[in-house]
């Protein structure tokens, strides 16, 4: 890990939502789109694009952390059905400070603490399997593809 950069990390608020968006795409473009076919990158797209999943963050069913940087969104990660990681992302200039874990231990107090569920898991990038690895996560099988995204469904145990 590099030099501390100080940061917050909080619930995003419903004027985050499209910074937030915009960093997971132009991240996603810099660091996994390569490895994935056209109808991978559309079907990401879709997804990060779409009102419904908006208007679920909007209700409160699809939850949002941040890490800011002098009001700036520099990573993000998102929740749903509970404990699923859908997104997680860090603006590259602050890689390797401490933020992607950051947003993973605040996620999962809030998970532990607010909704009582002892267990996280996330469908890793091919980009972001060393790191989840490093972090603690075990692999719940081997790599797959679906529409076009690969990912390798992954878990890690909240302790009580």
């Amino acid at each position: 890990m590099e030099q501390e950069i100080p940061y917050e990390v909080r619930f995003a608020d419903q004027n985050d939502w499209e910074e937030a968006m915009g960093l997971a795409w132009k991240t996603f473009l810099e660091f996994e789109a390569d490895e994935y076919t056209m109808e991978g990158v559309r079907s990401f797209e879709d997804f990060i694009t779409d009102s419904g999943l908006r208007r679920m963050f909007v209700m409160g069913k699809y939850q949002m952390m941040a890490a800011y940087v002098q009001g700036k969104i520099v990573g993000m990660i998102t929740l749903r059905n509970e404990m699923h990681i859908s997104l997680l992302f860090v603006h590259k200039d602050y890689h390797r400070h401490g933020i992607g874990r950051a947003l993973i231990k605040s996620m999962a107090d809030y998970v532990k603490n607010e909704l009582s569920k002892y267990r996280i898991t996330v469908n890793a990038s091919p980009y972001g399997v060393a790191f989840y690895h490093r972090l603690g996560f075990t692999d719940l099988g081997p790599e797959r593809q679906q529409d076009g995204i690969i990912y390798t469904p992954m878990e890690y145990i909240l302790k009580s």
